[in-house]
């Protein structure tokens, strides 16, 4: 191999791998390779202006395209900026590859301007972190980075690249990364044993989160619930795991509370756990999760998830779509007569019972929209579901809107609805952005809050710079109105006698022009407060080639 300086050798790489877009802020210390970027036009450098938006774009591309992600963060400052969002990447497990330059080997013992230990930085918040010592390993160790970020369970790695490593030469060839595959099918023994199990469940759940999703298991998981008869609630459930609207879908465990989730986990008499652990929460349970003497089985690729925190009676290493799609069928073999009698007669009433629940709704926000002093939240959902393509993304941060926006778009489609993960705001309009540059023949909208959005808002800047026609819906009550849902819960929790919000949650002194922030950043938009307002909006937005920001007024704050 002919020999040259790792800086470009890496953008070789890079482009081996079939990287298309780069996603970064530069700096000084990472302008060697980047200058390099000029005789590599098939990779394009996606410019963000702060990194909290960077690696925001590189999780929503990511997960558009479910293939690893590049990132570009600048030395310590960069990573110190992206910590946030990388934790974010990391509960979510984003496959993303970060590099982030410094200044050279040959300066560690100075303590010189922006000298920190990048690798410890990055430690808590990547699945791997490591820095290139040697120009001779810069390609092994990138290859080693997009192994490592795509390997279950997937997550972000950083790669520090020293400038002085980086001007000297390597022979390495570069060659594409050579991948794993886990589609590991369990023993039949093993999924028999499972089935005896959980066979004789009466009121059966089954908990699964986005292993499901990225192990293509959705239709696997309907089918093996239809079988048991069983309820399925998410947990770490950000994608399409199974449609909103299949019969056993139940709702999303506690995000926040573990009481919450114990209501239904303790209520099963037995339990499968799937692509997920138990249980994602902020303030989880410490115990009584699962009744006594309630079977638990849980099937992962993450065997880091399974008995995590709890026993169970049986933990299989395997790729879920394989594993339930094998457990439906020695379900059928080993339930009696009356259990599938039960579960069939379930399902059926189930599909009624929520067809009938749909119905009611429907009826209810129609007649809601059509009141004129009604806030405008459900006539613009109503009109945009009307308007929008059939194979649109919904990225979804709308928060406490999420309720209004799933009763009119509702996530049916895997890979057509992302929804924030991880605990982290901002990652709606950098994610939507990075969905529309992934797929820009599909319509993409973003939808997130008034607080949320001022995480990355600068992200729009990005969209007018790179012509990329991501919709943005700002769902505006001026107020951090989950954290009043919270702390009201949280009353009730110790209780404290209920009282005046704090007045730090309060956003409307003074007031973001949202339309005119999305202006100066080079978007246009519209604000929509009453519902008569909905419809040329939707048009307007929708017509409009190049990004397009909506000011939906959700809430009135503190006048409510």
């Amino acid at each position: 191999m002919v020999s040259r300086p790792a800086r470009v050798a890496i953008l070789e790489q890079l482009r081996a791998d079939g990287v298309r877009h780069m996603f970064g802020n530069p700096g000084t210390v990472e302008q060697g390779f980047l200058d390099e970027l000029r005789n590599f036009p098939d990779i394009e450098y996606i410019l963000a202006l702060q990194e909290s938006s960077v690696v925001g774009l590189a999780d929503g591309y990511a997960r558009a395209t479910r293939t690893p992600a590049v990132m570009q963060l600048h030395t310590g400052v960069g990573v110190g900026n992206a910590v946030g969002m990388l934790y974010q990447a990391a509960r979510g497990h984003a496959p993303l590859v970060a590099v982030a330059g410094e200044a050279g080997l040959r300066y560690d013992a100075m303590e010189a301007q922006m000298a920190v230990d990048l690798v410890a930085m990055a430690e808590p918040v990547t699945k791997w972190a490591t820095r290139v010592v040697d120009p001779e390993s810069t390609l092994r160790v990138l290859r080693r980075a997009f192994k490592v970020a795509a390997t279950p369970p997937y997550g972000p790695v950083l790669v520090v690249l020293p400038a002085d490593v980086m001007d000297r030469d390597t022979s390495e060839p570069a060659v594409p990364t050579s991948y794993v595959d886990f589609s590991a099918t369990p023993d039949a023994e093993v999924l028999d044993r499972a089935a005896g199990l959980l066979a004789g469940a009466q009121r059966p759940l089954v908990i699964a989160g986005d292993g499901v999703h990225f192990a293509d298991a959705q239709e696997e998981l309907g089918r093996l619930a239809r079988v048991w008869g069983a309820e399925v609630w998410g947990a770490d459930w950000a994608e399409v795991n199974l449609s909103v609207e299949h019969p056993a879908y139940g709702g999303q465990l506690g995000h926040m509370f573990g009481e919450s989730s114990r209501k239904v986990t303790a209520a099963a008499d037995a339990v499968l756990i799937t692509g997920t652990y138990a249980l994602p929460e902020v303030y989880p349970a410490l115990d009584g999760v699962f009744a006594d003497g309630a079977p638990v089985v849980h099937i992962d690729l993450d065997t880091g998830a399974i008995a995590k925190n709890f026993p169970v009676d049986l933990g299989i290493a395997a790729d879920p779509r394989r594993a339930l799609n094998g457990l439906a069928r020695a379900l059928e073999r080993r339930m009696s007569p009356a259990a599938r009698a039960r579960a069939g007669e379930w399902f059926t009433r189930r599909s009624a019972e929520q067809s009938a629940a749909r119905a009611a709704a429907r009826r209810a926000d129609e007649a809601a929209a059509l009141d004129p002093d009604a806030l405008p939240t459900t006539a613009f959902l109503q009109e945009l579901a009307r308007r929008l393509p059939e194979d649109a993304v919904v990225f979804d941060e709308a928060l406490t809107a999420s309720p209004d926006l799933t009763r009119q778009l509702p996530p049916t489609r895997p890979g057509h609805w992302h929804q924030t993960r991880g605990g982290s705001l901002g990652v709606a309009i950098p994610g939507a952005i990075a969905a529309r540059l992934a797929h820009p023949e599909r319509t993409v909208v973003g939808f997130t809050g008034d607080g949320g959005s001022m995480y990355t808002v600068q992200a729009l800047w990005t969209a007018a710079r790179h012509n990329i026609g991501a919709k943005f819906v700002i769902c505006n009550n001026s107020s951090y109105k989950l954290l009043e849902l919270n702390i009201e819960e949280y009353w009730r929790t110790v209780g404290v006698a209920a009282h005046e919000q704090p007045e730090m949650f309060d956003l409307s002194r003074p007031a973001i022009d949202f339309t005119g922030l999305a202006r100066s950043l080079g978007v246009p938009g519209v604000r929509v407060e009453k519902p008569d307002q909905a419809k040329a909006a939707v048009e307007q937005a929708l017509a409009t080639p190049g990004p397009f920001l909506i000011d939906l007024v959700t809430g009135r704050g503190r006048q409510e």
